[in-house]
C-alpha cells in the first residue's frame, strides 16, 4: 500500500482514507451493538437526546449524553493544541502521535466491561474527534472519515455539477466521496459481524487496522522528511 501520490500528503490518500473510514463505521456499529445503542459519531442526535431528556426532567441520562459532547469536543481542542505545540517535531510526525494515542484507547475500549459502558462511550467519541480533527481530507477534498451526512451532500451536489457542465473534475470529486460513503458502510456492517462473535473485544479489529497504516505513515515521513502539515 503506498500512501503517497502526486501532490496529495499522506494523511490525504485514498488507502488511508477508506481505511480510517472502515474504522469510523466500525465504531459506531461497535458502540450501538454492545455499548447501549448508542452512536458514537452521532453529534447532532446525541444533542438532539441531551434535549429530549433535559425536557423529560431525566438529568442522569442527559448527563451521559453531555459527557459523549463533551468527549468530542475534548477531542477537538487537544488536536488544537498538537497543531500548535508539537506540530513541527522532527522525530516523528504529530499525526503519527495521534494514531498511536487512536490505537491505545481503542484498545483500552476493549478492556471495559459492560458495566461501564458510559466510560466506553466517553472514550469512543472522543477517539473519533481526534481521528476527524487529525484527518481532514481525502485526495485533496475536505473530508470526514467518522460521519456521512456532510459527504453525502458534497457527493450529491459533486454529481449534480458533473451532470450539468459535463466537468470530469466534479465527477471526480463526487466519486470520492461516495467511494469514503460506501467503505464506511462496510465498516458498519464488518463491526456489526465482529461484535456477534467477540463482543466487546471486537474493537480491536479497528487496531489491528490502524496498526497496518502507522508503519506506512512512519516510513513516508522517514524517506520524505515531515515536510506534511
Amino acid at each position: 500500500m503506498n500512501l503517497r501520490s502526486k501532490d496529495v500528503q499522506p494523511s490525504e490518500s485514498m488507502p488511508l482514507g477508506l481505511m480510517l473510514a472502515i474504522v469510523g463505521g466500525f465504531l459506531d456499529a461497535y458502540t450501538f451493538s454492545t455499548r447501549g445503542g448508542v452512536f458514537s459519531n452521532a453529534i447532532t442526535g446525541n444533542i438532539v437526546l441531551l434535549g429530549l431528556n433535559l425536557a423529560n426532567l431525566d438529568f442522569f441520562h442527559a448527563f451521559r449524553y453531555f459527557l459523549s459532547l463533551f468527549a468530542f469536543a475534548s477531542g477537538v481542542l487537544i488536536i488544537s493544541l498538537i497543531q500548535k505545540r508539537i506540530k513541527y517535531i522532527t522525530l516523528i510526525h504529530w499525526r503519527e502521535i495521534v494514531l498511536a494515542t487512536e490505537i491505545i484507547l481503542i484498545f483500552v475500549v476493549g478492556l471495559i466491561p459492560n458495566q461501564y459502558d458510559t466510560i466506553a462511550n466517553i472514550i469512543v467519541p472522543f477517539t473519533c474527534a481526534i481521528q476527524i480533527s487529525t484527518f481532514r481530507k481525502v485526495k485533496g477534498y475536505a473530508c470526514a472519515t467518522t460521519m456521512c451526512t456532510g459527504n453525502l451532500r458534497v457527493a450529491t451536489e459533486s454529481l449534480f455539477g458533473f451532470i450539468t457542465s459535463k466537468d470530469k473534475n466534479q465527477l471526480k470529486k463526487s466519486l470520492t466521496y461516495y467511494v469514503v460513503i460506501t467503505f464506511f458502510l462496510i465498516g458498519a456492517i464488518i463491526g456489526l459481524v465482529a461484535c456477534k462473535f467477540w463482543d466487546i473485544h471486537a474493537v480491536w479489529l479497528c487496531c489491528i487496522m490502524l496498526l497496518v497504516l502507522f508503519p506506512l505513515m512512519h516510513n513516508w515521513h522517514k524517506k520524505y522528511g515531515n515536510i506534511e502539515e
